[in-house]
């Protein structure tokens, strides 16, 4: 059973992967194939949960006693529907709110012209200077933010200045390596490092200095390259487009567009403050951020007595998300869920530990697989494998220079977050980044593959050597 469903997420994966030319959307193949293996995951869950979940399922049956008089094979069904899959819905859920929280900040952000003022400063025509500042700007933005907002945001921004959509897949491919990169030496910039901050594997005095510099590098080099194929100026977007929001726009006064600007990336920025006071998921500071930029422009209508016809009210904004890659990361996160519940990526992980054993070549294995599953299980299965070791652990190890490395902020803890952060710019789809990205420029699978992939292996590969050199030979 296992067999077939690893095999079903493979066809899966090459048939997004091969989109464009069989003309098949890609949504629609991620909630097929995500369909498909929880259905045969529950099927066979007799044969999955002893091994995968044993400590869970006996927790499940002791808070459920109704169900000690049914067979072994229901009680595993309900385990799994009442249970995991609750469970995976509900993570997935938080994901996903999160997603559309931000959307619909930086749209109303956008509709209001807020971005206006960002664009107009950035003056420069030429491709080369354009790629260079645009992928300064996600890197850093990225560790404030997490690298899925920041995408979103860079994204909006870069339609206002590139009017060719091939040039953007450039562009837009270079804000995936950077907002990776980006996220990478930051305990608050990716969903990987945020996961090992909470749990304590890393801290923040520690990851910052010793990942900032590979992460540069892993960003840097792939810029670098792209500028040397890059001639010449930009295509700007169609002056003589009609934009629906003219009218809005010019009664807008420049400091109510402004303001706007301000008070959404600062609902932007609110968010990880307001997971760290109030220890409330992060979709529910999101929300908070949109129900507030919501009431101030309602007020700034009001205020200008503006025509009902032209109120850019939620309803009218919320058209403007593209739902097909809501469904498409809906798709991928369940199909990827139930190999994890399955087992599947455990087994892999107990695998490298046993026949690979050295941290930094796990770490790279985990981060190159990290392009083709999601990053998230991986390290959730490296977290669950490797507990954080003490002194009292080190001591008592029959290799204690080994054992050293998973202390908090060991090496293995470090390098898993500079791997899993930036081995999934590798793959289009390896990451929350990519998957957007995707979605909104409708880049192709293929021509990432082609151009790009090849790109953020050696950026990966020379973040990951900078890394390994300032802790063999430099000892930091």
């Amino acid at each position: 059973m296992l067999t077939s469903m690893i095999i079903i997420f493979l066809v899966g994966y090459l048939l997004i992967a091969l989109e464009h030319p069989l003309k098949i959307n890609k949504a629609g193949t991620a909630l097929l194939v995500g369909t498909i293996l929880w259905t045969l995951y529950t099927y066979g869950a007799p044969t999955f949960i002893p091994e995968a979940s044993a400590e869970e399922f006996k927790l499940f049956l002791e808070h459920n006693p109704s169900l000690s008089t049914a067979t072994f094979k229901e009680q595993c069904i309900h385990f799994v529907i009442e249970h995991q899959v609750l469970d995976c819905i509900g993570e997935i859920a938080e994901t996903l709110i999160f997603l559309i929280g931000a959307m619909l900040t930086v749209e109303l952000i956008d509709v209001h012209g807020g971005f206006m003022f960002i664009t107009n400063r950035i003056t420069t025509k030429k491709k080369r200077n354009l790629l260079f500042m645009v992928a300064t700007i996600t890197f850093f933005m990225s560790a404030v933010l997490d690298n899925l907002t920041t995408s979103i945001v860079m994204i909006m921004l870069i339609r206002k200045l590139i009017g060719d959509y091939k040039e953007r897949w450039i562009f837009g491919s270079i804000i995936i390596i950077a907002a990776n990169s980006g996220g990478a030496w930051s305990p608050i910039g990716d969903v990987t490092t945020i996961m090992l901050w909470v749990r304590g594997n890393i801290s923040t005095s520690a990851t910052i200095p010793h990942l900032l510099l590979p992460s540069i590098v892993s960003a840097l080099i792939p810029v670098l390259i792209t500028m040397r194929s890059l001639h010449g100026n930009i295509t700007p977007p169609n002056a003589f487009e009609t934009d629906p929001n003219d009218e809005l726009l010019r009664i807008l006064k420049k400091k109510e567009k402004l303001s706007i600007l301000i008070l959404g990336i600062s609902c932007l920025l609110f968010v990880p403050v307001f997971k760290t006071i109030t220890h409330l998921p992060p979709f529910m500071g999101i929300l908070m951020g949109v129900g507030i930029l919501w009431f101030y422009t309602e007020i700034i209508y009001r205020g200008n007595n503006i025509n009902e016809d032209l109120k850019l009210r939620l309803s009218k904004v919320v058209h403007r998300i593209d739902g097909s890659t809501l469904l498409f990361f809906l798709g991928i996160l369940l199909a990827v869920d139930a190999l994890r519940c399955s087992g599947a990526l455990a087994d892999f992980s107990l695998w490298l530990d046993k026949n690979v054993g050295n941290v930094y070549a796990v770490n790279l294995i985990i981060g190159t697989f990290s392009a083709i599953v999601d990053n998230v299980p991986l390290v959730a299965g490296a977290m669950g494998m490797y507990p954080i070791a003490n002194e009292t652990m080190v001591a008592a190890a029959a290799d204690p220079v080994y054992m050293s490395h998973f202390v908090q902020d060991g090496v293995f803890w470090q390098f898993l977050a500079y791997c899993a952060g930036v081995g999934g710019s590798m793959l289009i789809v390896g990451s929350a980044a990519g998957v957007v990205v995707m979605g909104l420029e409708r880049i192709n699978f293929i021509w990432y593959l082609k151009h790009i992939s090849l790109l953020a292996l050696i950026g990966y590969l020379a973040g990951a050597s900078v890394y390994i050199i300032q802790r063999v030979i430099f000892n930091f």
